[in-house]
C-alpha cells in the first residue's frame, strides 16, 4: 500500500507501565492497539497524558522509537504516569491492579487533539479511560468529529458503570468485546437470550451498531459485519500470558478490514492467528512477523486460540 493510502489511526487512553513480580514492561490497551496497528503498516497517533517524570519520558521515547505519533500525548505536572500491577494464574490469565488517579485519567481536549481527529479516519477508544470526567469529556469531543469509530470494551472492576459503556456502544461505528464482557453488557442493558449469537445482535440492534466482534479464548473469535458472520476457531498454542493478546488481536482484524481492505473472513483468520502468537510469547508487544503469521495459520492444527 501507497504512503499516501496508508489508514490514519488515533488510538485514545491509557499508556502506563504494566509491573509484574518480575519485570516492568510499557502498556496499556490503546498502545498496544497502536504499537501493533503500526507495525503493520499503518499510520498511527497516540491521545493519551503521561506524567513528568521518568517513567513518562521513557514511554514517549518508546512510541518515537517505534513510529507511533506522540503529538498527541500531554504531560500532567500534578499526577504520575500510570502503573498497573499484573498478576498471572498458572494458565498464564492475567488480573490487573490499578493505580488512580494516573497522569492518563486528566486526557485534555486540544487544538492538537482536534486537529488529529478531523484527519484521521479510525478512533479506536476504550472504556477504561472514562473512569475519570476529564479523560471521558475529551473522549466524547473527539467522538463528536466525523470519524469512523472502534470500541474496545475493556471491563475493569469497579473502574467502569453499564451508562457509561451504553453511551460508550451508542456512538460507535465497531465494537469489540470477549465472551464474558459480550454476556455481562447483554443482560445488564436487557437482553433475554443466552446464545452469543442471539446476544451480538441484540447489542447491535439496540446501539445500531453495523460490525460487532467477540473473542472466545482459546475457542477464538466471531464477526458479525453488515448482517454476515465470520468464525475463527482458533490456533493451538501454549499460551505463556495473555497480556495484550486481544489488543494485538482487534489491530490486526482493524488493519486487514479498514487498511488491507481484506475480506472479512481472511481478516478473523489473520487477527486470531497474531492473538495467539502474542499469548504464546512474553508481554504485549512481541515482535511478530507475516512469516510467523502464515506459518500457525497454514498449520493444521486449528483449533485452538488465546
Amino acid at each position: 500500500m501507497d504512503k499516501e493510502k496508508k489508514l490514519r489511526v488515533i488510538s485514545f487512553g491509557e499508556v502506563l507501565w504494566d509491573c509484574f513480580p518480575d519485570r516492568k514492561n510499557i502498556g496499556g490497551a490503546p498502545l498496544n492497539v497502536a504499537l501493533r496497528m503500526r507495525s503493520l503498516g499503518c499510520d498511527v497517533n497516540m491521545i493519551s497524558c503521561i506524567g513528568n517524570d521518568e517513567d513518562g519520558r521513557k514511554i514517549r521515547s518508546f512510541l518515537e522509537k517505534h513510529g507511533v505519533g506522540t503529538v498527541g500525548i500531554a504531560e500532567n505536572t500534578l499526577h504520575p504516569t500510570g502503573a498497573v500491577k499484573v498478576s498471572l494464574n498458572d494458565r498464564g490469565s492475567a488480573t490487573y491492579e490499578i493505580t488512580y488517579p494516573s497522569a492518563w485519567d486528566k486526557i485534555p481536549a486540544t487544538e492538537t487533539t482536534a486537529r488529529l481527529a478531523s484527519d484521521s479516519d479510525l478512533l479506536v477508544y476504550g472504556s477504561l479511560a472514562c473512569r475519570d470526567e476529564l479523560s471521558e469529556n475529551t473522549l466524547h469531543t473527539l467522538l463528536s468529529h466525523d470519524i469512523h469509530k472502534v470500541f474496545d470494551v475493556n471491563l475493569r472492576s469497579p473502574h467502569y458503570t453499564v451508562n457509561t459503556i451504553g453511551k460508550l456502544m451508542d456512538r460507535a461505528d465497531f465494537i469489540k468485546f470477549n465472551d464474558d464482557e459480550l454476556y455481562e453488557i447483554a443482560e445488564a442493558i436487557g437482553s433475554p437470550y443466552r446464545s452469543l449469537e442471539q446476544n451480538i445482535t441484540y447489542i447491535a440492534e439496540k446501539t445500531v451498531t453495523p460490525a460487532i466482534c467477540v473473542t472466545k479464548g482459546r475457542h477464538g473469535a466471531v464477526l458479525w459485519q453488515n448482517g454476515k458472520w465470520y468464525y475463527n476457531s482458533g490456533y493451538n498454542i501454549t499460551v505463556k500470558d495473555t497480556v495484550g493478546a486481544g489488543d494485538s488481536f482487534l489491530a490486526t482484524l482493524l488493519t486487514y478490514l479498514f487498511h488491507y481492505k481484506s475480506h472479512p473472513q481472511d481478516a478473523i483468520n489473520h487477527a486470531c492467528a497474531m492473538g495467539a502468537l502474542v499469548a504464546e510469547s512474553k508481554g504485549a508487544n512481541p515482535l511478530i512477523d507475516d512469516l510467523k503469521l502464515k506459518t500457525l495459520m497454514q498449520g493444521e492444527n486449528k483449533i485452538k486460540s488465546v
